[in-house]
């Protein structure tokens, strides 16, 4: 750490720090607009501590915030086979998996999220969504 408290980057490419580091670096990123740039802090993050939660969720914000909606998928995926009543982590699943064009493979997560908050009216309004847009499909 240099004397003014920042953290600098070593001459290997290797962000400075540690793993506490590059996550919290990784959500400022992604707090200020930057996801494509906190994903790639936050893939490093997660490969050294693979089950922290806290840091896969950051990782699958930040992939879907970037378009990286299959990447994000998994990681969200991840999260919920870790921890089946994480509630948000089926929202982004299911918000991950429509992006990606997996429609029908959106329903059961949204599902489960409205189940589970169905005060929660993103998750409503999501399930609403992809629901409608499966019976289009099928009334063409």
């Amino acid at each position: 750490m240099a004397q003014d408290g920042s953290v600098h980057d070593d001459p290997s490419g290797a962000p400075g720090g540690g793993v506490y580091d590059w996550y919290q670096r990784g959500v400022k990123l992604l707090r200020e607009g930057s996801p494509a740039a906190a994903a790639a802090l936050l893939e490093r993050a997660a490969a050294a501590e693979p089950e922290s939660r806290s840091i896969l969720e950051a990782l699958a914000r930040a992939q879907f915030n970037s378009r990286q909606y299959a990447e994000a998928a998994a990681s969200f995926r991840q999260i919920v086979d870790a921890n089946p009543a994480e509630d948000y982590a089926y929202f982004g699943l299911g918000l991950s998996l429509w992006r990606t064009g997996d429609v029908e493979g959106a329903q059961e997560p949204l599902a489960i999220a409205v189940a589970m908050r169905p005060d929660e009216r993103h998750y409503v309004s999501a399930l609403k969504s992809v629901r409608a847009t499966l019976r289009a499909r099928r009334e063409m």
